[in-house]
């Protein structure tokens, strides 16, 4: 099955979406993490920031990546004809 170039630019718009997104996620989960000693120097809330993030921040993150691709598939959706529901 030949794709059009409306699909095309669709799922391109959508990887890109993804490899951004993934990139988020990999700085907030691993980056943190490897460079734990240096960033303890900063304080949030009273608890170094490698501690903050192992504890919240990373799961706010995570959270506002989810809702952040869930809100801009649904409007790529719409934009590209291919949503579901009377949205």
């Amino acid at each position: 099955m030949k794709l059009t170039e409306k699909h095309q630019e669709y799922w391109s718009k959508n990887l890109r979406l993804t490899a951004v997104l993934l990139a988020v996620w990999f700085v907030a989960t691993f980056v943190v993490i490897w460079f734990a000693k240096e960033l303890n120097e900063i304080v949030i809330a009273g608890f170094p920031f490698a501690f903050y993030m192992g504890a919240q921040g990373a799961l706010i993150i995570y959270v506002v990546v989810i809702w952040y691709y869930a809100r801009r598939m649904n409007q790529m959706d719409k934009d590209y004809g291919v949503h579901e529901g009377e949205d």
